[in-house]
This record gives structure tokens, C-alpha cells and sequence, in this order.
């Protein structure tokens, strides 16, 4: 399956992109996996997976129409 990740804040000086599209990727731990092997970099960012805006912590099955952003460290205040 194809899912396409919009990418934001720092983690676009990492990627070089705002958005990518991915293929055969069934959850997000695969995701995680993938985006680690294309930018190893990240590995040294902490970065959070927002599916359909909620942030997830834990393995998530995909759809085709999921909406899925790459978030990075962010503090409220």
C-alpha cells in the first residue's frame, strides 16, 4: 500500500522534503523502519506520528486514506 507523509518543522532540514510517498508500508512500524533506513538522521531527532491528526504511540494498521504527518519535538505553554 502507498501512504504519503507530510513532514514538518526541523524534520524537513533532515529530509529535505515537506511530504513524501511511501509504498508497501502496512503500519507504522514499518513506516518508522523505512524512514529510518532512507534518513538515518533521524534516529538522532525525536519526532512524533500524527495518523488522521492524533498523535499515536503504538504500532497502527494503515489505509490508503490515512492522513499521516511527521511531527517534531514540540512544548506547550
Amino acid at each position: 500500500m502507498q501512504v504519503q507523509v507530510m513532514i514538518f518543522g526541523q524534520l524537513t532540514d533532515i529530509t529535505g522534503k515537506s511530504e513524501l510517498m511511501l509504498y508497501d508500508i502496512p503500519d507504522t512500524d514499518t513506516l518508522i523502519r523505512t524512514l529510518l533506513s532512507i534518513y538515518p538522521a533521524l534516529s538522532d531527532t525525536k519526532f512524533a506520528i500524527a495518523l488522521n491528526k492524533k498523535v499515536i504511540r503504538e504500532n497502527t494498521l494503515l489505509e490508503g486514506d490515512n492522513n499521516i504527518a511527521l511531527l517534531p519535538p514540540f512544548s506547550g505553554g
